[in-house]
């Protein structure tokens, strides 16, 4: 006769399928959601394309674009994934970005080429050029998650 699982062992059974679900989710999203604030105090919110290394997010904008200094004034930003057409499969992220000036060149992450390589081609860019138009890296560190399934 087996023992019934604890409570504490559904709970760790539960966010361990949590996390692999997040990872997964991170790993095969296209587009994640980067909401930034304006010095005015209106949100922000942006589509990008992300890396995510485990630990932290990397970002590549226009140096134009009007996130580059909402986030040099407020580096608190969310990230956000889309749902399903339910309301559900949500996942939220809180985190704290930085204008990362030692970062690689987008062409020069292989990861992000190989996950942005035809997307970069249907903007008629190639790696080299698309890091060019998209030279200011963005890091984004994680401080809560949320997810709702």
């Amino acid at each position: 006769m087996s023992t019934p699982p604890t409570l504490a062992s559904t709970i760790g059974a539960v966010a361990d399928d949590e996390d692999t679900y997040v990872e997964n989710r991170l790993r095969d999203a296209v587009v994640i959601w980067l909401t930034t604030v304006r010095s005015d105090g209106q949100p922000q919110v942006s589509p990008v394309w992300f890396h995510w290394d485990g630990e932290r997010f990397l970002i590549y904008s226009r140096p134009g674009s009007r996130k580059v200094p909402n986030i040099r004034s407020n580096p608190r930003v969310s990230l956000n994934l889309d749902g399903d057409a339910d309301g559900g499969e949500i996942v939220t992220i809180e985190g704290t970005a930085e204008i990362d000036e030692e970062a690689p060149a987008a062409n020069e992450v292989d990861a992000y080429v190989a996950k942005y390589r035809e997307h970069i081609g249907r903007l008629g860019a190639e790696p080299v050029s698309f890091a060019s138009m998209y030279a200011t890296p963005i890091r984004v560190t994680p401080t809560r998650r949320r997810v709702y399934r």
